[in-house]
Order: structure tokens, then C-alpha cells, then sequence
């Protein structure tokens, strides 16, 4: 079994920030498979289903950025996933907009909702998709940011990074995440 869960906060008013990505690309995974997150519990909503032979579990925790262990450590006590099974999907300040990256370790880069997930798992040993969404301008602080909708011109990179990470994570339903990293950094 895996599970794939997109970082993001809950509520209106976050839908399409920069921090939501995460969200976005669960979104868009959900429309290809025509599913719906109906489940809510482990402080998230999230579905599990099956894609071929692979059951696979799709999260978006409910915690707030900040607390998303919270969401992420019983969920993957409860099913018995293993880290090496486990994919985070979030944004990041140090790339630029539209860029992907995937990684199979490493620690939390500043980002809270990894720092919050590397603490409840006490492994930072898990696979993750961090898509860029660039540093804010000198006027603009680093909360702002993250919190703010993209601009116009950014939203057809926004578009293409999704689109990638969620293809990339199709991809690791059959092939290891080593192959994946290779064929989609």
C-alpha cells in the first residue's frame, strides 16, 4: 500500500495559495480517478482506492501546515505504511515557480509542515515532490508569500508543475522511486 499526501492548509481561504500545492496536486489526481476525499479521520480527509494492483491512499491533512504529523503519524501507524512507501508533496521557497524536484530523504529545509511530519515520524527517510514556488520580493514577507494566490503569470508554470508532480506520482505506482526521480528531475 502507499500513500501520497499533499501539503496544504484547510478552508476557503487558502484554496489556491502557493502554499496549497500540495493540495492542488491531490486535486488533481482525484479528478483523473474520479474520486473524492470521503473519508475524515487521523485530523485529515483522504480516500483509499485502487489504481491497477496498487492500493493507494491519498491524504490532505486538516491539522494546518504547521501540524501536519498530526494528520500524516496516525494515518501511516493505522494502515502499517512504511516510510519507504510514503510520498509528501509541498512547496518550496528555494526553487523557482514551476520548477520539481524529487528526493527520497532529507530534512525539512525550513519548511514547518515537513519539520512537523520529520518529528511524528522520527524518520526523514520518505520520498517527496517539493515544487517550486520562489522566493517573495524584497517588500514582501516570507508568511505573505506563501499565503498569497500566484500571480497571472505564473499560473501556467503552476499548472505544468502539477501536471508533472501528479504524473510522477502515477509513475511510482509502477516503477521505484529511484526510476521516477531520474525520469522526472
Amino acid at each position: 500500500m502507499k500513500c501520497i499526501v499533499g501539503l496544504g492548509n484547510p478552508g476557503r481561504k487558502y484554496r489556491r495559495t502557493r502554499h496549497n500545492v500540495g493540495f492542488m496536486v491531490i486535486d488533481e489526481l482525484l479528478k483523473r480517478h474520479g474520486w473524492s476525499l470521503d473519508k475524515k479521520k487521523f485530523n485529515g480527509h483522504y480516500t483509499m482506492n485502487f489504481i491497477g494492483k496498487e492500493k493507494i491512499i491519498f491524504l490532505q491533512p486538516q491539522t494546518y501546515m504547521n501540524l501536519s504529523g498530526d494528520s500524516v503519524k496516525p494515518l501511516v501507524d493505522f494502515y502499517q505504511i512504511e516510510p519507504n512507501e510514503l510520498l509528501i508533496i509541498y512547496d518550496d521557497l528555494d526553487l523557482p515557480t514551476g520548477k520539481i524536484r524529487l528526493r527520497q530523504t532529507g530534512g525539512h529545509g525550513g519548511h514547518n509542515g515537513m519539520r512537523s511530519i520529520i518529528s511524528a515520524l522520527g524518520t526523514k527517510n520518505f520520498n517527496r515532490i517539493r515544487i517550486g514556488i520562489d522566493r517573495p520580493d524584497l517588500n514582501v514577507t516570507v508568511t505573505d508569500h506563501v499565503l498569497g494566490k500566484f500571480r497571472k503569470g505564473e499560473q501556467g508554470l503552476v499548472e505544468e508543475s502539477i501536471q508533472r508532480s501528479a504524473d510522477a506520482c502515477e509513475a511510482w505506482l509502477n516503477k521505484s522511486f529511484l526510476e521516477v526521480m531520474n525520469e522526472y528531475n
